[in-house]
């Protein structure tokens, strides 16, 4: 089984991560996993964090001349910021008198229910773990199903389709020369025209003290029929990506396909109609992303997920002091005024690490070889059908 667990504070030492379940022998490209997390710190909008930190992920263990050898990966990102937050953050001793206690909580955060539900008299305690800093790690996770997936010719794909006020109506060529053009702007979008329009509504917000949401689209290609099943409600693949996408900061929607628009449309222009040519079945549409009762069926995997507005605002909105419950403006910390184009990324890495999930359900072995003679036989067994 593909699992993993992080630990880190937004402002301690470092980030870390621990993967259990990638083969033996498969190609690790740290440069690769790197210039994801790269990728996770642009777009324009960015707060001064992102000034600070240069992300580059260290491996610990699992590892050697390249390969994985079967064993649990271990994965470090360190916070250049700590040198600034040793004493703040610091792990033993008192709290020294430099640190003045956060009692004010942000709407919109975990602040108020975190510190209730942990008992915590300074919200700092909460806020550090809650970060979407940590979603740097999930990136570096991502990053290691994406390596396998790629191995066996399955790509991902991820670029924003909405953003604030601003939709993308023009999508023009094939999947990679979306992807392509999207990766070439400063805010994800393959069309130049919604580009100038985003940046403008971003430099409004900004300079307003407000911040901006967006949509966000994943697509995957190259996947085998039948990653998932319809046998159980916890199997299906459509719920799990739903869950993967909506455990990113600030994530509250997700949609499959055509979503929400299916809703709204009559059947016969809902469902994709099927035929069969040279050998092989296909579709003339993909309204339904390419997942039918939880499990893929040849076409791409489409999935879209709506990011809210960052709560962090630097015009704050008004809250409530936990000690003396007096109304106060809630607390302002460093943030973004847009991080969707970052969070399209942070997309990216959690459905390429659930479809990596779902691939070795499908093909498991403990190592790449055996990994690729039971995909070979099954996709064999496909082509004869």
């Amino acid at each position: 089984m593909l699992r993993y667990l992080t630990a880190g504070e937004s402002h301690g030492p470092a980030l870390t991560a621990i993967i259990e379940g990638l083969p033996g022998n498969l190609p690790l490209d740290l440069d690769f996993i790197n210039h994801q997390l790269w990728r996770r710190q642009q777009g324009y909008g960015r707060g001064g964090r992102m000034k600070i930190e240069s992300d580059r992920v260290e491996i610990m263990s699992g590892v050697r001349f390249g390969k994985t050898m079967g064993t649990p990966v271990a994965l470090m990102i360190q916070n250049k910021d700590w040198r600034n937050w040793s004493e703040k953050m610091a792990i033993t001793g008192e709290a020294p008198d430099s640190v003045v206690e956060i009692t004010k909580p942000r709407p919109g955060h975990a602040d108020l229910a975190g510190a209730l539900k942990y008992n915590q008299e300074d919200i700092r305690n909460v806020l550090e773990r809650a970060s979407a800093r940590n979603t740097a790690t999930m990136v570096a996770v991502g990053s290691t199903a994406r390596l396998l997936l790629r191995h066996f010719g399955i790509e991902v794909y991820g670029h924003v389709v909405e953003l604030g006020p601003v939709r993308v109506d023009r999508l023009e060529g094939t999947i990679p020369e979306i992807a392509e053009r999207a990766e070439s702007s400063e805010v994800r979008v393959a069309d130049p025209e919604a580009e100038k329009k985003i940046i403008e509504e971003i430099d409004a917000a900004k300079a307003a003290g407000d911040t901006l949401g967006g949509i966000f689209e994943i697509i995957v290609t190259g996947l085998p029929i039948g990653l998932g099943s319809y046998a159980h409600p916890d199997r299906k693949l459509d719920g799990r990506l739903a869950q993967a996408l909506m455990s990113i900061q600030a994530i509250k929607g997700v949609e499959i396909g055509i979503g929400f628009e299916a809703a709204r449309t009559p059947g016969s222009k809902v469902h994709d109609e099927i035929g069969h040519s040279k050998g092989e079945y296909y579709r003339r549409t993909n309204n339904a992303g390419g997942l039918e009762g939880g499990v893929t069926n040849g076409q791409p995997v489409i999935v879209r997920a709506a990011m809210k507005p960052i709560p962090t605002l630097y015009k704050p909105l008004e809250s409530v002091d936990m000690r003396t419950k007096e109304p106060y403006r809630a607390t302002i910390e460093r943030s973004d005024v847009c991080a969707v184009p970052a969070a399209a990324v942070v997309g990216e890495a959690m459905v390429a690490w659930v479809l990596g999930q779902a691939f070795l359900e499908k093909f498991g072995g403990d190592s790449i070889e055996e990994i690729e003679r039971n995909y070979k036989s099954y996709i064999d067994m496909i082509g004869a059908r």
